[in-house]
């Protein structure tokens, strides 16, 4: 998608829905904590959450190796990974 001469990457469509919701839910979370971060001041906890920020958007094709230069198991493999990732962070934090 171009939007104002920028290209924008979409979200892969291979991605079942019920992944995508999650992995948009650990996106939204992760959006919000770099917020909090940056009013705290938080350095540490800003530089975590963007890392969550960058997995997700990456899992869900918008980052990283293009979703259409991947095979199917490659994407496949790209959002399980991710979203295992994103899960095992909320079951720590």
């Amino acid at each position: 998608m171009i939007l104002n001469g920028r290209r924008w990457r979409a979200t892969d469509p291979k991605v079942p829905e019920e992944v995508v919701a999650r992995l948009r839910s650990h996106l939204m979370a992760a959006r919000r904590a770099v917020a909090a971060a940056l009013r705290a001041q938080d350095t540490e906890a800003e530089r975590a959450a963007r890392t969550r920020v960058h997995t997700a958007k990456v899992a869900l094709g918008e980052r990283g190796t293009p979703w259409w230069d991947q095979e199917e198991t490659e994407r496949r493999a790209r959002w399980s990974d991710g979203l295992a990732a994103l899960d095992e962070g909320t079951d720590r934090g």
